[in-house]
């Protein structure tokens, strides 16, 4: 809907979160569900504002884990992904084993990993870079492969050095791809940060929910899921910005093509 030149757009997600949230309130109201099976939502808001202090501790934790794992992931896979797109030995040697180290679910390294570096920081920080890993460096070799032969021959046509054409060519060309592997990757550091939270800790979101779930305080439970929600739209939020940032004119031609 259009007035006055300018585009109305109906907050969707919104109303759709809103009416669920109803149907869960009367559900559990009229179906006398008990709170230790599904809490209502009232419930579970009274949980989080009586110990937001509890739940804004733990999730610095875990976001601070997953920022940091974030980090490295992206200084590994992409001067890897690099190596990939520009030597096909380097690529037939490495890139199997790649894709073959991601079927290997992290859950079973974690344990290896505890006994390893123990129950510090650093096990925590190994699971999420081998969780986001893996679809910035594919994203990125898609991206650094996808440079028009047209570009390539014209570029070197006009005495372009190998320098200049990974940086003035082949990066730029390749950024929308890595962007979209770092918007994957943002969602599965939380997940990886949580998974090894599971396995052993201290202090987190994961710890939180571990508590709960022995406790049976499901309200809690559902309270740190909710944050740890939050914290995983925020970094995902963060990453599409910073794409808007750098590459609006990519960001103009993908709401054009979707409409928006």
């Amino acid at each position: 809907m259009r007035t006055a030149g300018r585009s109305l757009k109906a907050p969707y997600a919104t109303i759709a979160l809103i009416g669920l949230l109803i149907i869960w309130q009367l559900a559990t109201y009229l179906f006398k569900i008990p709170d230790y099976l599904l809490p209502p939502p009232t419930a579970i808001a009274r949980d989080m504002a009586g110990h937001w202090r509890l739940l804004a501790d733990h999730a610095g934790v875990t976001t601070f884990e997953v920022v940091l794992g974030f980090i490295l992931s992206v200084l590994i896979a992409v001067p890897l992904a690099a190596l990939l797109s520009y030597s096909s030995v380097f690529e037939r040697a490495i890139y199997p084993l790649i894709v073959g180290s991601n079927t290997v679910p992290k859950v079973a390294l974690a344990p290896l990993l505890l006994a390893w570096f123990g129950f510090g920081l650093m096990p925590k920080i190994i699971i999420v870079v081998l969780v986001a890993f893996f679809p910035i460096v594919i994203n990125s070799v898609v991206g650094l492969k996808s440079l028009p032969a047209q570009m390539l021959y014209l570029a070197r046509s006009m005495g372009a050095s190998a320098q200049q054409l990974f940086w003035l060519f082949r990066m730029p060309n390749a950024l929308p791809s890595i962007f979209a592997g770092l918007k994957i990757a943002s969602v599965l550091s939380v997940i990886g940060a949580v998974v090894a939270e599971f396995v052993g800790s201290d202090s987190g979101l994961g710890y939180v929910m571990m508590v709960a779930t022995s406790d049976l305080n499901i309200a809690r439970q559902f309270a740190a899921i909710l944050v740890l929600s939050a914290v995983g739209m925020v970094f995902f939020w963060l990453i599409g910005w910073i794409e808007r940032l750098l590459l609006p004119w990519h960001s103009s031609i993908r709401n054009e093509t979707l409409g928006i």
